[in-house]
């Protein structure tokens, strides 16, 4: 009996493939998807709110469960932009979504010199054909001092380390992303300034377009 190649994409009895978040079971055409597997849970526009305090310097969810002063993700999608949401006025943004260990599509965000350190995990990624995607990423919340002002101010940025990610973990991040809308309404404008972006929807920008994902390569410059 011939067995297929360990690397090669598994396809059904009508050489269908199979996705990498879906299995072909005991040599039937029956696919078993992600709702009988690991179900990716995503209401359209609405992840699961992940939050990063810089005033106390850890992370938490919706605002209400921390979580300490580090959080651990996989990217599926995001952007990094300037635009006036949440009240915050105009800042740099980064907006990163990634299923959480609850199999919940979730999203954070950063600003400010935290940005900065993400294009600077960016940069080593890139020029070994890599992205945010393909790795796991710690963020860890690192205090700092403003002794400009008395008495001086404390708050914190997030600093990131990263480790490749499984093929199979991260093809199957990839696939769902690619074939889902991944946005989050409530920080959803129409004047965003938009510097990357990777598997992330814009309704605005797809307005009368077929297309379900914008792919911004990374720019170089000011």
């Amino acid at each position: 009996m011939n067995m297929q190649n360990k690397n090669t994409i598994e396809t059904n009895q009508n050489d269908q493939a199979v996705n990498p978040y879906q299995k072909f079971q005991n040599g039937t055409i029956e696919i078993v998807s992600a709702e009988k597997n690991r179900h990716f849970k995503y209401l359209e526009g609405h992840p699961r709110q992940y939050r990063f305090d810089a005033k106390e310097g850890g992370f938490n969810i919706n605002g209400a469960e921390k979580l300490g002063n580090s959080l651990t993700f996989q990217p599926i999608a995001w952007r990094i932009f300037t635009d006036n949401i949440l009240n915050m006025g105009t800042k740099n943004w980064a907006e990163i979504f990634f299923v959480d260990d609850k199999n919940c599509v979730s999203a954070v965000l950063f600003h400010g010199y935290s940005v900065d350190n993400i294009f600077r995990l960016i940069e080593p990624l890139y020029y070994d054909d890599l992205t945010l995607a393909d790795v796991v990423i710690t963020a860890v919340a690192e205090k700092k001092e403003n002794n400009k002002i008395q008495p001086k101010g404390i708050y914190h940025i997030a600093t990131f380390s990263y480790k490749l990610g499984t093929p199979e973990r991260t093809a199957e991040l990839k696939q769902f992303a690619q074939e889902h809308k991944i946005f989050r309404q409530e920080t959803l404008t129409d004047i965003a300034n938009i510097k990357t972006a990777f598997n992330y929807y814009n309704p605005f920008a797809n307005l009368g377009d077929e297309t379900d994902a914008i792919q911004i390569p990374v720019t170089t410059g000011n």
